[in-house]
């Protein structure tokens, strides 16, 4: 298993130490999930960490190990994949583990109506509305994966086995496999 890096990791911390970067209403869930102590954890980035590759080499981690958080719509109702950051979704695997006659990605409004947040900044957990989670098992390969914290400069790193279990996720396989 790798191991993430986060010595000497260039971060700015916030002075607002009642969310420590991550947006307010991420902060809340944290607090509301028993998990108030990763607010110290959070990293804020000057630079925006929209993408995985953004967010890996603002850590200083392998692609890998950031978890991506990617709303889709299935047969119209929005569920919510988390990949690592190195992989990418396979729509008919979803399709197939929903049992949807169709999977697409959700446009930018589907995914603030459902999660709060925008594009970019999606956490794992912490959403407006309650929606289906698959997990891909990919995620288990890691130590600890990094996630945002609600915002795109913001992101915390968890145990991908406490992640799953906080965002109430199945775990599948859905990643698209490389020929």
């Amino acid at each position: 298993m790798s191991r993430t890096r986060t010595a000497s990791v260039p971060c700015m911390t916030t002075t607002d130490s009642t969310h420590s970067g991550a947006h307010p209403r991420f902060a809340a869930a944290l607090d509301e999930l028993g998990l108030g102590e990763l607010r110290g954890r959070i990293r804020r980035f000057p630079d925006a960490t929209r993408t995985a590759a953004e967010a890996a080499a603002a850590i200083g981690c392998e692609l890998s190990e950031i978890c991506k958080s990617l709303i889709f719509a299935a047969d119209g109702v929005p569920v919510l994949v988390l990949m690592d950051g190195s992989s990418r979704v396979d729509l008919e695997r979803v399709r197939q583990e929903l049992g949807a006659a169709k999977v697409t990605r959700a446009k930018a409004d589907v995914v603030r109506e459902t999660t709060g947040y925008a594009i970019g900044g999606v956490p794992p957990f912490g959403h407006l509305t309650k929606t289906r989670v698959l997990a891909d098992r990919s995620l288990l390969e890691h130590d600890v994966v990094w996630a945002a914290a609600g915002n795109p400069h913001a992101v915390f790193p968890m145990a991908p086995e406490d992640l799953v279990a906080h965002a109430g996720a199945t775990l599948v396989d859905v990643r698209e496999q490389t020929p």
